[in-house]
């Protein structure tokens, strides 16, 4: 009835309803008011009323009270029926039930099962045969069965987990109504197209004939999830819709244990069909999420299964280069970065020494870890390093001038100390090209690049195994990239570095989809081995669990069939979605493709009758009228009982009694001020730091060598405000293990012989000072103590000392103090750097050679250029220390007068270098040094 699932018994009694004008106008009446006269004795006769009254008019709104009580019994007698029972016109022809049964009938499957039945008991009732067609099944031959026999057929019929194809069907069907003639069609559609849904509905009018079509439409629409994606920063996941139905809802994120991880809420606006829903949780969370689900919808196509294929792995990036504060733009950090971020979750270490970020990582069980030129390594590193690399991680090395010198065999092959460059002792005509890929290394198939040069790389040595760990190829048959096994990891090397100076590997497409290649290998264990390229046959893995049509798990039905293991199309019916290959790795089969979308199935074209399914039982509403008529009654009796006793005059006798009301006083509590906060000793300790440049010495916890520092950290700032514009604080004692050491340009460590090791923690606090632009003078002050020959000043008890605290720290090449450096003319122009003595050598990072390509390529090295290490023995602080009455505390050793003066210039030149970097390296200075020089 007007769309509503309503009927009538008794239709013919609404025809009462056709009185309710009479009865308005009957009801208009009512006996005239009772009035409350006045009797005084003087007035008696003058104010009797007359025998004959005017009625009174009946209030609007009671008049229709009592219509409306009318009404509902006339309604009530029709014997009105609400969710009546759905039915065909009665006959004898044989009853044909189409029956969509694929994913998106799940949702709303009771409902169809439930029409269907009562759609079978009145076919039974009439003697009529029953022939259930199912959709999904186009190889099934129809068949007409008795109503008991199709009632036990309808109960063994279940959704699908894959999208059905109805045109299929077609042909059995327009066989099936040939043979049997004369027939009544219903078909009990989902209303969801989820593919050839315009074909179906062309090609059946000629299937049907003129026979009669009834189509139940009026479920629920179903919600579906597609192309889940694992971002940079969250996972999203589509969320369809053919048309209207739910406007919100909730996707909950399960683990491969079945425990929820997260929910997240989705909302559709008006006409859209599709919305998405986040995840914004940290990476490792978001790799545990195995399955998405829509909230509250039961079937296949609202679950998105996730394999490893969804896990986006978090990447540690470790530099060992100075931080390159001048040009962070071509830092490797930046190139390695840009290349993994599409795919990965990158970790950078910028503020902390390698090895500490490499601790880091290794606490927080990365698969894989990158590190660009780092160098030296520590013991318990590499110990931790190669036991994650057997447990499956992967450890990418790119080379540098550090990894160059450095003994390690964390890489896969062994390395010739040096580089080869063009114009060096190894030397290249032209710079190579990349000549191939190794057809069994994780590069196959890639496309080689010819724009792609290499002028520096890093050699390895020949040997019978390198051909096998080759990944890449340069045209001179040299190595660009090996790699090999250890245990359940992977080990690799790119024998260029990580930015532009030694190739411009890291400018090309080719860098990241190398990068990507090697991120695949992490986070899981490849059945045939890291590195190892894809053979003719593509691998076939055979289903272990799959969804059923409402989206739980069981076991895989007899119609499933192993598929490739590159397979990504949507679910059918002979790889229904689930899980297929092994239980440590499976790969997911989802419903729905990635670019799959849902529409609504429009039948309005279609020349049919049209009926509506029904979740409720059939409702009789004559109690429900009956008992709303009969209050509707009472609350008439007592409105007229009330008008009729006068419930004006009851009215004007009422009167309020006054509300008293007691006012409650509120009491302010007044808040205290809140005492102000005190400094700790760090905070005290850094506002002393920062509010003037000040120098640093390390306190060794010897009283003599601490004073005597101290003294002559207090000359060499007295020498500099006397000399030069700084006008430095006083110099700051510090201890590396527990104090902020940034806040210091140049921090001097007096090495104290047989001195015992510090902590690692302070080692990597030292290492992260220095890569972060810092400066540390390591002065052993014992150079008349070395012992005569060409080695001697390595062999003295101060530097082996050093030697030990050093083998820690990733430490650059060095070399003494060139002539050209920009060490020697920060200020003053000198030679050499003495101090209390003159025959010990300082010692600075290497500076590229001319032939290098570096000086054109990086103008400004890491940190400005300035050497994150001095070394020297000549004792500066010593010569620098001064009495309180300027007179010096220590005498010097050499016969030359100035030799005090030379030193204070030493160390003014060593702070200006530390303060300014290497703005005078450039040639606008050389007219002016050239004229002091008398040149």
């Amino acid at each position: 009835m007007m769309g509503l699932p309503l009927t009538f018994a008794q239709p013919f009694l609404l025809l009462g309803l056709l009185s309710l004008p009479v009865l308005w106008w009957l009801l208009r009446v009512m006996p005239p008011r009772p009035r409350r006269i006045e009797f005084p004795p003087t007035k008696l006769l003058i104010d009797i009323a007359p025998k004959e009254e005017t009625p009174s008019r009946t209030p609007w709104w009671l008049t229709l009270l009592r219509l409306i009580a009318a009404a509902l019994l006339i309604i009530a007698a029709a014997d009105p029926i609400w969710n009546p029972a759905t039915g065909l016109g009665t006959g004898n022809a044989p009853l044909v039930i189409l029956l969509d049964d694929g994913w998106s009938s799940a949702a709303s499957w009771d409902t169809r099962i439930k029409a269907a039945d009562e759609l079978i008991a009145k076919a039974d009732n009439d003697r009529r045969g029953v022939a259930l067609v199912a959709l999904s099944e186009p190889q099934r031959d129809i068949t007409l069965l008795p109503a008991g026999t199709a009632r036990v057929a309808l109960r063994q019929i279940a959704p699908k987990p894959w999208s059905v194809e109805r045109v299929e069907t077609l042909p059995a069907i327009e066989r099936f109504l040939k043979a049997t003639g004369d027939a009544e069609i219903a078909w009990l559609t989902d209303g969801t197209d989820t593919g050839r849904g315009s074909e179906f509905l062309e090609t059946l009018p000629k299937a049907i004939g003129e026979r009669t079509l009834t189509i139940f439409e009026g479920a629920s629409p179903p919600l579906a999830l597609a192309a889940a994606e694992n971002a940079a920063a969250k996972m999203t996941v589509k969320v369809l819709r053919p048309a209207g139905g739910a406007n919100v809802g909730t996707v909950r994120a399960v683990d491969a244990k079945g425990s929820p991880i997260a929910e997240s809420r989705f909302v559709f606006a008006s006409g859209d069909r599709e919305t998405e829903a986040s995840f914004d949780l940290p990476v490792e969370l978001r790799n545990d999420i195995a399955r998405l689900e829509i909230a509250g919808e039961r079937s296949a196509g609202a679950v998105q299964l996730l394999d490893k294929r969804w896990r986006r792995r978090a990447v540690g990036v470790v530099s060992g280069a100075t931080s390159d504060t001048a040009q962070p733009l071509l830092a490797a950090n930046f190139y390695l970065a840009r290349a993994l971020s599409p795919f990965a979750d990158v970790r950078r270490s910028d503020r902390v020494a390698p090895q500490q970020a490499i601790a880091q990582f290794l606490d927080q069980k990365l698969p894989m870890i990158v590190m660009a030129d780092v160098g030296t390594l520590s013991p318990e590193i590499r110990e931790r390093l190669d036991d994650w690399i057997e447990q499956g991680g992967v450890l990418v090395r790119f080379a540098g001038p550090r990894l160059a010198q450095a003994d390690d065999d964390m890489v896969p092959v062994k390395l010739r100390r040096g580089g080869r460059t063009l114009g060096g002792s190894l030397t290249w005509e032209k710079p190579q090209h990349l000549s191939s890929f190794g057809a069994d290394g994780p590069f196959a198939g890639l496309a080689v690049p010819k724009d792609i040069t290499v002028t520096r790389q890093v050699l390895a040595e020949p040997d019978a195994a390198l051909a096998a760990k080759t990944w890449a190829l340069l045209e001179d048959g040299t190595p660009l990239v090996t790699g090999e096994r250890r245990g359940k990891g992977v080990v690799a090397l790119f024998h260029v570095g990580a930015d532009m100076r030694w190739s411009d590997l890291p400018m090309s497409g080719t860098f990241v989809e190398m990068l990507r290649r090697i991120v695949d290998m992490s986070g899981y264990t490849s059945a045939r081995g890291a590195g190892v390229a894809s053979e003719g046959t593509v691998e076939m893995v055979a289903p272990t669990r799959t969804l059923d049509g409402f989206g739980a798990f069981g076991p895989p039905p007899s119609t499933a069939k192993p598929m490739p293991a590159d397979y990504r199309d949507r679910a059918t019916s002979e790889r229904p979605p689930g899980l297929y290959g092994p239980a440590d790795a499976p790969i997911a089969v989802n419903t729905l493709a990635a670019a799959d979308r849902l529409a609504a199935l429009d039948t309005s074209a279609l020349r049919a009758q049209r009926a509506t399914y029904s979740n409720a039982e059939p409702h009789d509403l004559r109690g429900m009228l009956l008992a709303t008529a009969l209050a509707l009654f009472l609350i008439d009796a007592v409105i007229v009982a009330l008008l009729g006793a006068g419930l004006a005059a009851l009215l004007r006798r009422w009167r309020p009694a006054p509300a008293s009301l007691a006012l409650l006083l509120a009491l302010a509590l007044s808040a205290g001020a809140p005492e102000p906060v005190r400094a700790d000793s760090k905070d005290e300790f850094a506002m002393r730091a920062v509010a003037q440049t000040r120098l640093a010495y390390v306190v060794t916890g010897n009283a003599d060598v601490d004073a005597i520092v101290k003294a002559g950290m207090s000359g060499l700032t007295l020498f500099l405000a006397q000399r030069t514009a700084l006008e430095a604080g006083d110099p700051v004692g510090v201890d590396p293990g527990r104090d902020e050491l940034a806040f210091f340009p140049l921090i001097y460590w007096p090495v104290l012989p047989g001195a015992e090791k510090p902590s690692q923690d302070t080692l990597n606090r030292i290492d992260a000072y220095m890569k972060q632009g810092g400066t540390v003078l390591f002065d052993t002050r014992d150079a008349v103590e070395a012992p005569p020959g060409e080695n001697g000043a390595t062999q003295t008890p101060g530097m082996l000392t050093l030697r030990n605290i050093l083998s820690s720290l990733d430490v650059p090449e060095l070399e003494p103090v060139p002539r050209e450096h920009v060490l020697t003319k920060t200020f003053y122009l000198l030679r050499d750097f003495p101090g209390r003595y003159v025959t010990g050598q300082t010692w600075v990072e290497t500076l590229p050679r001319s032939e290098d390509d570096e000086a054109a390529s990086r103008p400004a090295h890491g940190g400005d250029g300035v050497s994150p290490i001095i070394i020297t023995s000549n004792d500066l602080a010593g010569a620098w220390a001064l009495r309180p009455d300027g007179q010096p505390m220590l005498p010097v050793s050499g016969r030359d007068a100035r030799q005090r003066e030379f030193a204070f210039r030493a160390g003014v030149n060593i702070v200006m270098y530390t303060l300014t970097g290497n703005y005078k390296a450039d040639q606008v200075h050389a007219p002016a040094l050239i004229e002091r020089l008398g040149q």
